[in-house]
């Protein structure tokens, strides 16, 4: 595997709580013009006083995940550049917009609270236009008060399947799964489930997020494997099915967070980042340490910050 590098332009808050986050992960040396260099699993992060951020590593996009969403919380967007994948955006497929497509997306795996809802939906070529002009796209690109006020539109329209593998399982699943296997299982899982009540379509598309190789090691054990993908990096952006999927799994994980939001009466914050230490250690002391394996992913370094 090749080394990612992923550059973020963080605000000042976010530069504060980045600081506390990494206190412990610190280095000893720390380069030119850098606040501190952190190792945070396989992956380098260095936060220079300007307010760049650059992770290093395998899993580079893993590890920024949650400061992107921290950042697009404090002030709402953003800046991000992908250096590792610009050679390969040069070379990328490209697929036609106007064609029937099922696609699949997920959310909620770089959040510590609340679950995975991954969803596949089927857009036909007469719903086309009908989506362009509600914005369907990226749901990383959308306000949560766009998803909620676009989405109830385009589920009275678009057929589509979803599935929520709330914490409770997910953390039955996570000592012998990693992350990507588990994102594997679930896509297969909505995919099959549409692919097979007939619709006539042109590409099934998968956002990716690994090779294809390893997507299909990890459902080899599936007797209702879903073939011929076609993996498509930065696939909101092309594909208005994966685009749909992304929008309505992100609603569906809203959803998810209000009710349990109200079933500890503190409200949850997304992502994984210090704030969240905070409202679990509050969850902790109110209910217990067990209360966290129905609200929380516990293999996530989160909890960890939260007991001790």
């Amino acid at each position: 595997m090749k080394q990612k590098t992923i550059t973020l332009k963080v605000s000042d808050k976010t530069k504060d709580m980045m600081i506390e986050f990494f206190e412990d992960l610190r280095r000893e040396k720390t380069p030119p013009y850098a606040i501190f260099q952190a190792k945070d699993g396989d992956t380098v992060v260095t936060l220079y006083e300007s307010g760049k951020c650059v992770f290093q590593g395998l899993d580079a996009d893993l590890a920024s995940d949650y400061w992107i969403e921290t950042e697009k919380i404090n002030s709402g967007h953003a800046d991000i550049t992908d250096s590792s994948k610009k050679e390969k955006e040069k070379k990328e497929k490209v697929i036609p917009i106007r064609i029937s497509s099922i696609g699949s997306d997920e959310v909620g795996t770089g959040d510590y609270f609340g679950p995975i809802v991954v969803t596949a939906s089927y857009v036909s070529k007469e719903n086309i236009d009908y989506l362009l002009d509600l914005r369907v796209k990226d749901s990383k690109k959308l306000t949560d008060t766009d998803i909620l006020k676009i989405v109830p539109d385009i589920i009275k329209k678009i057929p589509y399947q979803t599935f929520i593998l709330r914490n409770s399982d997910y953390n039955n699943y996570n000592s012998n799964y990693n992350m990507n296997k588990i994102k594997a299982i679930l896509h297969n899982k909505v995919l099959y489930e549409i692919k097979n009540k007939g619709y006539s379509y042109d590409y099934i598309v998968v956002d990716q997020f690994e090779n294809s190789n390893s997507y299909y090691n990890h459902i080899k054990d599936s007797n209702k494997q879903v073939k011929n993908i076609f993996f498509l990096t930065k696939a909101e952006d092309q594909c208005l099915s994966v685009a749909c999927s992304s929008m309505i799994s992100r609603y569906i994980f809203l959803k998810e967070m209000d009710k349990l939001s109200n079933s500890v009466g503190i409200n949850l914050p997304k992502g994984a980042n210090p704030l969240v230490d905070e409202v679990g250690k509050k969850i902790v002391s109110m209910y217990g340490k067990d209360k966290l394996r129905e609200i929380a992913k516990i293999n996530f370094k989160n909890t960890d910050k939260i007991l001790n």
